[in-house]
């Protein structure tokens, strides 16, 4: 993003500041390989979403995510969840609840689930370019990250809306 003609040999990133042109601005990282996994949903006609951390990706993780989703889902409702095809998003050893039904995009195709812009807006908004203490540190800022999302539901309908999801 440009700031004006004094600094046309600058850019800025939001979490970086400014970087000369043709080159990129230094960011802090970690050669640790410790991780955590974020299962998220959102509904954008209600500006709502279900999410957990968890420490694996697994049918076992996803079946625990479908179970927080169905609690969230408002009485009488039923949630059609868009999601990649994943192993675990699929596997035959799922347990689906009722009121939920899950719809298989077409491989490579990540452009049409609104979540992946979710995941962007979390990362460039609170994740990315942190170094963090320790597994604990990693745990809370991402519990922190869907804490904030959940607050604005604005955003989640910002993002997540998408008008050939609402024609007949």
């Amino acid at each position: 993003m440009r700031r004006g003609a004094d600094r046309a040999e600058e850019h800025d990133h939001p979490a970086l500041g400014a970087a000369r042109r043709g080159t990129r601005p230094s960011a802090p990282h970690d050669q640790r390989t410790r991780s955590t996994y974020l299962f998220g949903a959102i509904c954008p006609a209600r500006g709502t979403g279900a999410g957990l951390v968890l420490p694996t990706c697994n049918t076992a993780a996803m079946t625990l995510h479908l179970a927080e989703i169905s609690r969230t889902v408002a009485p009488g409702a039923h949630a059609v969840l868009l999601l990649d095809q994943a192993g675990w998003h699929l596997s035959a050893k799922l347990d689906v609840p009722a009121n939920i039904t899950l719809m298989p995009l077409p491989p490579k195709a990540p452009e049409l689930n609104p979540v992946e812009n979710i995941w962007q807006f979390i990362r460039d908004n609170w994740l990315s370019n942190r170094v963090f203490r320790s597994y604990a540190d990693i745990l809370d800022h991402c519990c922190h990250a869907w804490k904030k999302l959940v607050e604005q539901p604005w955003i989640i309908m910002s993002i997540g809306l998408r008008q050939w999801a609402h024609q007949s």
